[in-house]
């Protein structure tokens, strides 16, 4: 992992346990996103089963970004997908290129995400 990308600690402690997280309770959405046909970074087979069931909804959409296009996927428990929604708009808007304020985006996208006030703000001067 690039040195720039390299979080302090603390920061992504979901990431690798969002669905024990969701099935706890405890995170009410999760989101992956990378260029279509990249990587297999998307967890989709252990979400599967609890899609199936009606435990966590599942919505994913591709959208465009030249050069690539961008897979979106999100899952939420129910009773939470309008943070898909609004996540989703936030998603259409950093690939269109029309997103007016990043610290904020970011710091409500990790609000929707079930990060903590404190954890997002550690994020946001990280990334500063």
């Amino acid at each position: 992992m690039d040195d720039e990308l390299t979080l302090p600690p603390g920061i992504g402690p979901h990431n690798d346990r969002e669905l024990e997280l969701m099935l706890a309770g405890t995170k009410p959405m999760a989101m992956f996103s990378d260029a279509l046909h990249v990587s297999d970074y998307f967890p989709d087979a252990d979400f599967a089963p609890h899609v199936a069931a009606g435990t966590i909804i599942r919505v994913e959409e591709i959208i465009p970004r030249p050069p690539f296009e961008m897979r979106h996927l999100f899952f939420a428990l129910p009773g939470e997908e309008w943070r898909i929604e609004e996540a989703l708009i936030m998603s259409r808007n950093l690939c269109a290129g029309t997103v007016k304020d990043h610290d904020a985006d970011s710091a409500r996208m990790g609000e929707l995400l079930g990060y903590a006030p404190e954890d997002i703000d550690t994020f946001l001067k990280h990334t500063r």
